[in-house]
């Protein structure tokens, strides 16, 4: 079972539009490393250019044949997540529907502006980005959840402690 502790401190500024981008509380270059150096190491996940973020921001794609999660666990193609560069830090996921308002009540996620909007899925959400290496280890968790979604393997989330 998954145990999601709430965020500390305030939310960071961010942008009420795309694109969206976190402006405040962003990761030094050693904490944006530490993290970039584990988010990708997902089986069967690749890493590339996002195909619908901004310049810089790479993506976690599943491999060809591995996403079997329903159409809302994806945000194009294959790709499930992607990071920004580091100046911003943030990440832009898909997680299940149930899970969003639990994880923005703890203080990590917002919902995606085009989401509120009514434009993309409600399932897609910025989660902060990691400001330490407690941060890292949550961060990692939800990216977890996001693969596991885009895998086929989450349906309703009721069971995870948030």
């Amino acid at each position: 079972m998954l145990k999601i502790p709430p965020r500390t401190g305030p939310k960071p500024v961010t942008t009420p539009c795309a694109p969206h981008t976190q402006i405040s509380q962003n990761p030094d270059s050693l904490s944006y490393q530490a993290f970039k150096e584990r988010a990708f190491d997902f089986p069967f996940v690749t890493r590339q250019p996002s195909r619908i973020s901004v310049p810089g921001a790479e993506a976690l794609c599943l491999e060809h044949g591995q996403g079997c999660g329903c159409r809302e666990a994806f945000m194009i193609g294959n790709e499930f997540a992607h990071v920004h560069p580091p100046e911003d830090g943030s990440l832009h996921m898909m997680l299940p529907e149930d899970a969003v308002p639990k994880i923005v009540d703890l203080g990590w996620a917002e919902p995606h502006p085009m989401a509120t909007a009514g434009m993309i899925p409600l399932t897609a959400v910025m989660v902060y980005a990691p400001r330490d290496n407690a941060e890292i280890g949550t961060v990692l968790d939800l990216l977890r959840m996001s693969y596991d979604f885009a895998c086929g393997r989450l349906g309703r989330v009721d069971s995870i402690a948030l």
